[in-house]
């Protein structure tokens, strides 16, 4: 299977903002973006060139792949999706991401990043309504029960990125700590979607 195997502090310098790629280290000041929140590359602090409305829309796309940790495939998969869907498409196409998954269960606490949480997944420590899921990319349906593997609730790295989780909560989201469990209420709406990013630009880039 494809996948990113660089340095991901290099995806947050190229998009210039933090995309929280490294759980923990994100919030410390050892991330990278702290002190050169510039571009990577031997001309990254130089670069000065105006850049196009292509180009604009380019880098959100790219800063919405890698927000989610998916592909170029995956995401265009899940463009086409949200746009046979009703309603605005660029809110749709969020509303899928955000149902992955890997994003629940890194929503949920169970992982201090997407990437950590697509290792859950793949690594079979994660059960959906009672049955096991191995596919990141599984999309979850209001009412569904996520689970940790009662085999695996002794994973040092889950309880240590659930102690360092908010007790604030996602409305669309209900986590019980104690018993490494989580239900999937409700279909989030786009406002209430913690994204820094113009999924409008997306769409845009696509409909030419």
């Amino acid at each position: 299977m494809a996948r990113y195997t660089g340095s991901v502090c290099k995806l947050c310098r190229r998009e210039k903002q933090k995309l929280f790629l490294k759980g923990q280290k994100c919030l410390s000041e050892k991330c990278p973006i702290e002190k050169r929140n510039y571009p990577p590359g031997q001309h990254g602090s130089s670069r000065r060139s105006k850049i196009s409305e292509y180009g604009v829309q380019l880098r959100e796309k790219q800063k919405i792949k890698r927000i989610y940790g998916v592909l170029e495939t995956q995401f265009h998969n899940s463009f086409e999706k949200a746009s046979r869907q009703k309603g605005i498409t660029g809110d749709n196409l969020v509303k899928l991401l955000e149902r992955r998954l890997d994003n629940v269960v890194y929503r949920l606490g169970f992982a201090p990043s997407r990437k950590s949480a697509r290792q859950l997944v793949r690594h079979r420590h994660i059960i959906v309504n009672e049955i096991l899921v191995d596919i990141p990319s599984y999309i979850v349906v209001p009412g569904d029960v996520i689970k940790v593997k009662e085999k695996s609730k002794k994973l040092e790295s889950i309880h240590n990125s659930l102690k360092r989780t908010k007790d604030t909560q996602f409305s669309w989201l209900q986590v019980d700590k104690a018993a490494l469990s989580g239900t999937f209420v409700q279909v989030p709406e786009r406002t209430e979607i913690p994204l820094n990013a113009n999924e409008q630009l997306v769409v845009e880039l696509y409909s030419k």
